[in-house]
């Protein structure tokens, strides 16, 4: 297609659409990765996103695209704020492209769309592209197709790709199945590759930056997308995707010069941000530092840290050897640096990680815990927090939502303040959570700053204060922030 790059230019606007799964394991990621790749070989500008508080696929989007992956969640955030991150990044870009989470009508519960990616679909008005898996079926995937037009008539399942077919003879067998029998366009098949493989662990896939995507992978998925899948019919079946409204779109805004520099730690142990928490942070006027735990000797000259989350655990014989960095975290700590941590920034920030085979690994020994690894999951779930006491990211009474996820436990716990109730969404389990050690603020729950937009503000706010104050503990120089919103306000 020659003008591939005409199909913003004509209609003015990006092209959208929703890959989802009928279930997991269905193949989205990779076909998402196919097409993302191929399209990119066309010369396009693809914008990636991905439903749910999912990282690691994200890292994957933009190890393909060039270009941050950024999060859509309908619990966490609200419908505004969705189509605010959406839109303001489709600005730029000529394709978007959003992977599903779990099944396309999975959510957070039986009853409701609720955080569903045909929740996301339809507040952003895009197509549904659906991933089947057809390596045990044949005319079965018509009946299952033409099930999931039906379920929902105010969503718009525009086509369907199947994964791991047996060949073209079994991939047309299923495109005259979908043919005869839904309004779906068949518009192609991925087929199983062993050249293709990205490896799993515990908490999903390995993550992009350990380098499993090298360029030839790359290469050899969009080449699989471009011989076996209908590129111009993909695109025809996308919905274009209006221009952002005044002040949605990048730039809108103007940024401060940056009244701190607040250091983010990233590299393979850490990696897991809501690109939209920074974003939102820069704009309330943080200059991101980006450093690494693993790799620097000692902390850059800062005025606050964020710690996220990651995998620390399977570095942690480096982290605990990296004594200097150990050393120069606890100093920092312990002179009232404002660091905020999250997950693996919460078990970095711990005394020691003591492994499944009980092996220690002393840690930057900040916060009054030890972090034990487990067998499974531990307070999986959507969470909602509630500030029961000012602290760094926010006053007493204010809410917000995030994402616990993680196979490990806060085992020996010694006496430590919290700053937040928090409530696990799946169990309606409640108990104190945000430890809070002088100005550091820790906690297991990946919180989405969008939830609760003066969160941003606040940080940055109580980080400035510290600054001017020579490094005084910021809960004695909190900003009010009142006017912040509750979450349970949207």
């Amino acid at each position: 297609m020659a003008s591939d790059r005409a199909i913003r230019t004509k209609s003015g606007s990006a092209k959208g659409f929703v890959i989802a799964g009928p279930a997991s394991g269905a193949g989205k990621t990779t076909v998402t990765l196919s097409l993302m790749a191929a399209l990119r070989k066309r010369g396009l500008i693809v914008q990636p996103f991905k439903c749910g508080p999912d990282f690691i696929d994200g890292g994957h989007h933009a190890r393909v695209c060039g270009r941050a992956s950024r999060n859509l969640d309908g619990w966490m955030l609200s419908a505004e704020a969705n189509r605010q991150v959406f839109y303001r990044n489709a600005a730029d870009a000529d394709v978007c492209a959003v992977e599903g989470v779990m099944g396309l009508f999975d959510g957070v519960d039986g009853k409701s769309e609720a955080g569903s990616t045909a929740e996301i679909a339809k507040w952003l008005q895009l197509p549904v592209i659906l991933v089947v898996d057809a390596s045990a079926m044949a005319r079965s995937a018509a009946a299952l197709v033409h099930g999931y037009e039906s379920f929902d008539p105010a969503l718009k399942v525009a086509g369907v790709i199947f994964n791991n077919p047996g060949g073209a003879a079994h991939y047309q067998m299923l495109s005259d199945g979908v043919t005869a029998s839904a309004n779906a366009v068949p518009l192609g098949y991925l087929p199983h590759d062993e050249r293709i493989h990205i490896p799993e662990r515990y908490l999903g896939l390995v993550t992009a930056g350990e380098n499993l995507l090298p360029d030839s992978v790359l290469s050899l998925l969009g080449e699989l997308a471009e011989s076996h899948i209908d590129l111009d019919q993909l695109l025809a079946c996308a919905a274009s995707v209006p221009a952002p409204a005044d002040g949605c779109a990048k730039g809108a805004r103007d940024l401060s010069a940056g009244s701190i520099r607040l250091g983010v730690a990233r590299d393979k142990a850490f990696c897991f941000y809501y690109e939209d928490n920074l974003d939102a942070l820069r704009e309330a006027g943080a200059e991101i530092v980006e450093f690494s735990p693993l790799e620097y000797s000692c902390l850059p000259a800062l005025d606050a840290l964020y710690f996220g989350g990651g995998y620390p655990e399977l570095f942690a014989e480096q982290l605990s050897g990296n004594r200097p960095m150990l050393a120069s975290i606890k100093r920092a700590a312990e002179d009232g640096l404002p660091i905020y941590a999250e997950c693996g920034g919460l078990m970095y920030l711990a005394r020691e990680i003591v492994t499944k085979e009980n092996a220690s690994f002393p840690m930057a020994g900040v916060l009054p815990i030890t972090v034990q690894m487990t067998d499974r999951l531990v307070n999986f779930g959507y969470t909602e927090v509630s500030f029961t006491s000012d602290c760094l990211i926010g006053p007493a009474g204010a809410k917000a939502r995030g994402h616990s996820f993680h196979c490990s436990r806060i085992a020996d716990v010694r006496p430590v303040e919290y700053a937040y109730q928090a409530r696990n969404s799946m169990t309606g389990r409640e108990e104190p959570d945000g430890l809070r050690v002088k100005n550091v603020l820790a906690s297991y729950i990946h919180l989405h700053f969008l939830s609760n937009p003066g969160m941003a503000e606040a940080f940055v706010k109580n980080a400035e204060r510290a600054k001017r104050s020579k490094l005084q503990p910021a809960s004695k120089h909190l900003e009010p922030m009142h006017s912040i919103r509750s979450a349970s306000d949207r």
